[in-house]
């Protein structure tokens, strides 16, 4: 099996549902993805394959919040704010260790 080509590959759903169904964009999924994706290059983690943050689409999770999934574990998340994107980046992006307060 080969290496991964990221080390961490970061999936934000950002899906927008219709009538008013439950959905991660009405929690500002798109924002806050914005948000960690200026945060890793800013800390230096976009280069040199270490970590990629992605848009998804519907991830299939709506009920249980804004969603993330982080590859290669497979490890899901779900957040609320700032605080929890950085706790997420600081935690396991950068040090390996999953938050588990925030895991699906």
């Amino acid at each position: 099996m080969s290496e991964p080509y990221y080390r961490y590959h970061v999936f934000f759903c950002t899906n927008q549902r219709d009538n008013g169904r439950p959905c991660c964009q009405n929690h500002d999924a798109l924002a806050l993805r914005n948000y960690a994706k200026e945060k890793v290059k800013a800390l230096g983690l976009a280069q040199q394959r270490q970590v990629r943050i992605n848009t998804a689409g519907c991830l299939n999770r709506c009920a249980q919040g804004p969603t993330i999934v982080i590859y290669p574990e497979g490890t899901w998340y779900t957040y609320a704010n700032r605080e929890d994107i950085d706790e997420i980046i600081n935690e396991h992006l950068m040090k390996g260790h999953p938050v588990e307060r925030l895991r699906i």
